[in-house]
């Protein structure tokens, strides 16, 4: 016959609470193990977009346990108020080299998307020392004196270079369909971008700048294999011709935050 002993019943209950709660710490302290020291990431995001465009992938690295900034640029989206037409890319790299400073960050991951990757070689030149990694994500690689304009596909250019010459101010943002996002986000997309500053579009990078980017020690391209874009191309093909660059390629549109989330985690936590 068996009896029930409520202090054995109670030791009982405390040692398999003891026993679930080492195997837990167990699992989690593997998991930081296999993930790394955590890190910290400054994500750029690109024209007509905002920090609201990295929510999945921002999430994603904050649960396990990452840093993660997601600033939105000067005149954009939340910063909409804020929007002039001296508004250059020096006010966006200094955007970003402000965050860094005056939140005292080292070691960063700094993400560039699309026009995001007109910034990093300004950013590097303000804040190189700060920077760990630096990934372009379907993003421009320009040169010492070029700017986007000169890198753009040549009906990109055109319209540009049309809406400029007619003194606009603002270009208004290109539809998500045009990027190949995925079709459900599509609506949300359009709704969430903003006109961008159009001198952004023509200013030039400087020779220091250039040189800041490729002095950091660890750099990625991402190209979004389901966008086409010479520009994108050409920074994937430079990428892949100097060893010092990884290179990936992801199945999905220009958007790779929104559309591909996981994979791109995957990939910053590698390059990181």
């Amino acid at each position: 016959m068996t009896t029930n002993n409520p202090e054995t019943t109670r030791r009982g209950a405390i040692g398999a609470m003891a026993i679930a709660g080492a195997m837990a710490a167990t699992g989690v302290a593997r998991t930081a193990q296999a993930q790394g020291a955590p890190k910290t990431f400054v994500l750029v995001h690109g024209a007509w977009h905002g920090g609201w465009c990295w929510r999945r992938v921002a999430d994603r690295l904050e649960r396990m346990g990452h840093k993660v900034y997601a600033p939105t640029l000067t005149g954009l989206c939340d910063r909409s108020h804020l929007l002039t037409k001296d508004i250059g890319l020096d006010t966006h790299a200094t955007d970003i080299a402000n965050l860094v400073k005056w939140e005292g960050l080292g070691d960063i991951v700094l993400v560039g998307h699309s026009y995001g990757g007109m910034l990093l070689p300004m950013i590097a030149d303000k804040v190189g020392p700060s920077i760990a990694s630096l990934v372009l994500l379907d993003a421009f690689y320009p040169e010492a004196g070029e700017g986007l304009l000169d890198l753009a596909s040549p009906r990109t250019k055109e319209a540009l270079a049309a809406a400029i010459a007619k003194g606009d101010t603002t270009i208004a943002p290109i539809p998500a369909a045009a990027f190949n996002v995925n079709e459900k986000d599509r609506a949300w997309v359009d709704k969430q971008c903003t006109p961008h500053p159009a001198r952004t579009l023509v200013d030039k990078i400087s020779a220091a700048a250039a040189t800041a980017r490729e002095k950091v020690g660890k750099k990625a391209y991402v190209r979004a294999g389901a966008y086409a874009n010479v520009a994108f191309d050409a920074g994937l093909a430079k990428a892949k011709a100097n060893a010092a660059w990884k290179t990936y390629t992801v199945p999905c549109g220009h958007d790779v935050m929104v559309d591909m989330p996981d994979r791109l985690v995957e990939i910053l936590v590698e390059v990181a």
